[in-house]
């Protein structure tokens, strides 16, 4: 197994990728646009580009009809021009001749209605025919661009999403829980609790997936229901790629992962932990609301650390930004511009976090349809010297200099757990608060303290190894197996640190509580039994106090009973007061923390600052900085390379111990610099030294 301070390489280049989605197919009856597109891209210092997403109808404009001189044509002039492909396969929208022709790939939704051709997306994953057509348009790509010199890696449909509930996929879906609960109906009603309204099945054909116009409240349907959209969307993917596979085997393969754009969540509609180890490559789309109106800039920039921590611990090895704009997008609420300096700033946290590329959607505005406002490197006017291109060039520029970070990593002492399971089971709870479950944020709120204080975090899944971490965060883990929970146990026994909060281990794998109370190992590891969660108005305050300090409570509070910890905080109101709200449990080896209400940011901060110094857990660099500068690090055998970065509106000081050198400039510095607003410096530091 390599160490993370070796070399991880994701693609066959030993450079920066930027560049991003191209669509030449858009432009066929302009030359002149396309011959334009080359010297644009020497000129914007871009280098690769992502083809043929959106391209069906013109590669093959008629079933069995192919054209595919356009793209030979596109292929050869890039390379010409010193850049490299990232080719993809079609499936993401198809051609209206193939939805005529054959409905049964339309997709069915929720409530029965079958959806018309359009948009995008919008096709049956079990669809036998799609998938027979979406192979063979595959194998004839792998036939003719497999060993093309400019081939740098295969993007798999575009942005997977969305479900179908047509009867193929209900047979499909029968056939998935089959499978899952060894062909016994007695199974499926115990894990689901068929008694409850009378739910029980005598015969798998009564089983329709979840629907507003039939069965929504089985909350273990609808748990199976996400994990087999889940399992089919990679089912399809996997048919996807099977000639590419066989035919070139030595080309990584990868599609775009997503998150929530207005609170920069990670993507709920699919299991990406199960998804990632299909791929060779994980890669996503960013699109944050820089400069909105309800957070700061740090407080986004915070959000997007975690989001590129989560999806780089996926694989534990580089990312790829596969999205992005340059500008501005065109389906928030309110799109506003990038500010000057946003872009490259932006583009260099995502390079901290462990991105080898920043790629953009997209290359050239569309001239007509829904995206022709979306930010682009190249505008309607075909100008050069508009601010949006200088800006891209200055990012490709500093990419070139930055060659010998790409394939390095990052280490962490810390982790928190992410699962896809668990913030579906709570949203799905009927308990609670229905405004304030807010999984995905509270994690992001316990992130926090780490990201400020500069130590870096592995945002990781209930399948990956917690041993090598000194601390693990397990925040709100609603839905918690008997698995899991061995392996938590496990985890402190060795000597581990582990903290849990309030609303975990409550439900097991099939959304059914836990009898008896808290599972007794759970008892065993935190000393403790919770006895009841109070969930509280906006209105409602309480307070937490906590080493002679007091801290604002909200949303939630824990009763608690305690066995053998040690009480760390007390509530002060209500009828719980002065009963334990914070404890800590030594478990052979290892302490456990139970964090029972949901609590401000200070305690936080105050919290975590205490067990970073009581398990010598270092920042990435002795660096002095002001609130809202973030020091990010990756790392390779011989050196560390240190990215600084001003999130916020003003100049800040910092103030360098150690000598580094600016890997842009050449310069060396020691003591003391200003960051101007929006600034990114990198240096590097050697481990020689």
């Amino acid at each position: 197994m390599m160490s993370k301070h070796e070399k991880y390489y994701t693609t066959k280049a030993n450079f920066m990728l930027h560049g991003g989605d191209y669509n030449p197919d858009q432009w066929l009856d302009r030359p002149d646009i396309l011959a334009d597109d080359m010297e644009l891209m020497k000129l914007s210092h871009t280098n690769t580009f992502s083809v043929g997403i959106f391209a069906w109808s013109a590669l093959e404009p008629e079933e069995g009809v192919y054209a595919f001189e356009w793209l030979d044509d596109i292929f050869e002039n890039i390379y010409k021009n010193g850049g490299r492909v990232i080719l993809a396969t079609p499936s993401g929208a198809r051609p209206a001749w193939l939805s005529h022709k054959y409905p049964e790939v339309l997709r069915v939704n929720a409530s029965r209605v079958k959806q018309l051709h359009g948009a995008r997306h919008n096709h049956c994953f079990t669809s036998k025919v799609y998938r027979e057509k979406t192979q063979s348009i595959n194998t004839l790509l792998a036939e003719r661009y497999g060993n093309h010199p400019a081939l740098l890696m295969w993007h798999i449909s575009n942005e997977y999403g969305g479900d179908c509930h047509c009867e193929q996929c209900q047979h499909a879906f029968r056939d998935w829980l089959k499978s899952k609960y060894n062909n016994d109906l007695k199974s499926l009603n115990d894990a689901w609790w068929g008694p409850f309204w009378s739910h029980t099945f005598n015969d798998w054909s009564q089983i329709e997936s979840p629907s507003p116009i039939g069965e929504s409240a089985v909350h273990g349907l609808n748990l199976d229901w996400r994990r087999f959209v889940t399992d089919q969307t990679i089912s399809f993917f996997e048919n996807e790629v099977v000639p590419l596979k066989e035919m070139t085997p030595n080309i990584p393969i990868t599609t775009n992962f997503m998150a929530d754009t207005f609170d920069l969540i990670p993507f709920q509609g699919l299991d990406y932990s199960k998804f990632a180890k299909h791929l060779d490559v994980i890669s996503w789309d960013a699109y944050p609301a820089w400069h909105n109106d309800w957070e700061s800039t740090a407080d986004l920039a915070m959000k997007v650390g975690f989001i590129n921590d989560l999806y780089r611990s996926l694989k534990q090895k580089p990312f790829l930004l596969m999205e992005s704009t340059p500008s501005s997008v065109n389906w928030h609420e309110v799109n506003k511009a990038k500010r000057p300096g946003m872009h490259l700033l932006s583009s260099m946290q995502m390079i901290a976090h462990g991105s080898d590329s920043i790629l953009y959607f997209q290359w050239r505005k569309s001239r007509g349809s829904s995206e022709k406002f979306h930010g682009a490197v190249v505008d309607h006017d075909n100008s050069t010297e508009n601010r949006v291109f200088k800006e891209v060039a200055k990012v490709g520029q500093t990419l070139e200099k930055l060659s010998n970070i790409v394939g390095s990593n990052r280490s962490s002492d810390v982790a928190i757990l992410y699962d896809w399971d668990s913030n579906w089971a709570i949203n799905d709870a009927q308990g609670f608060g229905v405004k304030t479950k807010r999984y995905p944020q509270t994690l992001q709120q316990h992130y926090r303290t780490f990201w400020e204080k500069n130590i870096p975090v592995d945002v990781i899944t209930k399948e990956q190894d917690f041993s090598e971490y000194k601390l693990l965060l397990v925040p709100m883990l609603y839905l918690v197996s008997e698995e899991t929970i061995s392996r938590l146990k496990t985890f402190v026994a060795n000597g581990g640190t582990l903290v849990m909060t309030y609303i975990s281990g409550i439900v097991n794998e099939h959304d059914l509580t836990y009898l008896g109370g808290w599972h007794k190992d759970l008892q065993e590891i935190f000393g403790i039994r919770p006895l009841e969660t109070d969930t509280l108005y906006p209105s409602d305050n309480n307070y937490v106090t906590y080493r002679n300090q007091s801290y604002e409570l909200k949303d939630y509070a824990t009763v608690l009973e305690n066995h053998s910890a040690i009480i760390e905080g007390h509530y002060k109101e209500d009828f719980y007061a002065d009963t334990p709200a914070v404890t800590s449990h030594t478990y052979e080896q290892g302490n456990a923390y139970y964090i029972g209400a949901r609590l401000d940011d200070q305690f936080h901060h105050d919290f975590y600052q205490e067990l970073i110094k009581d398990l010598s857990i270092e920042p990435v660099h002795p660096v002095k900085h002001g609130k809202g500068v973030s020091v990010q690090a990756r790392h390779d055998e011989k050196n560390d390379y240190l990215f600084l970065m001003n999130f916020t509106e003003e100049r800040q000081p910092v103030t360098f111990e150690k000598s580094v050198r600016d890997m842009i400039t050449g310069e060396k510095i020691k003591g003391d610099l200003i960051l101007e607003k929006y600034e990114a410096r990198i240096v590097a530091k050697s481990k020689m030294n």
